[in-house]
């Protein structure tokens, strides 16, 4: 019963992170608009750092032993100072929609290095429904996306590059599924924002501080606030009761909650081909929850 309750707390996480971070893309759109790609990343990460603080220094007198603190530098670095460097600067050349289903290919940027790396056993299920995910993501980022450019291409390429960054924080963290969540979460951020000041300061110092309105303030807030120290707590939480591979296949949920977001405010295109996709990115996450419930 015990592993039944954690592996239904694992699907819940995954669930609201992908609620929340569909949702980022629209947010990241519209603040990306009138705050640089660094400055964005910064005040996002300082204010969830801010929120993570006392978590941290609740949790942190209850250990005795010595964190892994070069482990963490790197997640912090793979997951939030390079990949929201990236992801935000791609965010200014692409269209919402696009930016989510070029995400959802972090799929195969997890569950490939998982099962080289961590061993992780691709069951013929996972298998089919990441293969059917990726054809999705394809037909609704690409297929569907008939608008091409110089500046789109850039915005893709650099998408691609942070989908890269996220596999290799997901197999880090991983790694760290014996460790408490709040001091996975909390450290990797803390590391993840002192690296993004050093950008940060050089931006103000060439450009001087932006002047952001109240509604960049509150989706920045927004972003620090849920996307990133409460979605990162729940994804962290997620690998320790999920598969990588299968938590990496969820997040092909990502495309479809994007895109509709993005739709209805944003009021970005929605094609046939983008219908198309998403119907094969739920089978496809359908086929790997199945695959795991089936190996249980």
């Amino acid at each position: 019963m015990h592993i039944v309750n954690e592996r239904t707390k694992g699907f819940i996480s995954i669930i609201f992170v992908m609620l929340i971070w569909g949702s980022s893309f629209s947010v990241t759109k519209l603040v990306v608009q009138e705050v640089s790609p660094f400055v964005l990343a910064t005040l996002r990460h300082l204010i969830a750092s801010a929120v993570l603080l006392p978590f941290f220094l609740a949790r942190r007198r209850k250990v005795r032993h010595a964190l892994p603190y070069g482990h963490l530098l790197l997640m912090g670095l793979s997951g939030i100072t390079v990949y929201y460097c990236l992801f935000n600067s791609g965010m200014r050349y692409i269209s919402a929609s696009s930016g989510a289903m070029i995400e959802g290919l972090i799929p195969v940027a997890i569950a490939i290095p998982a099962a080289l790396i961590l061993k992780e056993h691709l069951y013929s299920k996972t298998i089919t429904g990441i293969v059917l995910s990726v054809i999705g993501v394809i037909l609704v980022g690409f297929v569907g996306n008939a608008q091409k450019s110089d500046n789109g291409l850039l915005g893709s390429a650099l998408m691609v590059g942070a989908v890269c960054l996220w596999g290799a924080y997901t197999l880090l963290s991983r790694s760290l599924k014996n460790m408490d969540t709040i001091l996975v979460t909390s450290v990797s951020t803390f590391f993840g924002t002192l690296c993004l000041l050093p950008m940060f300061f050089y931006e103000l110092y060439q450009h001087g501080m932006p002047t952001i309105s109240a509604g960049a303030w509150a989706g920045m807030t927004y972003l620090g606030l849920f996307a990133s120290a409460l979605a990162y707590f729940l994804y962290n939480r997620a690998l320790e009761s999920l598969p990588a591979a299968q938590v990496g296949n969820f997040l092909n949920l990502n495309p479809v909650i994007g895109a509709v977001i993005a739709f209805i405010f944003l009021k970005d295109t929605f094609t046939g081909w983008q219908y198309a996709g998403s119907v094969l990115v739920i089978a496809g996450i359908w086929l790997s929850a199945r695959s795991a419930k089936a190996k249980r």
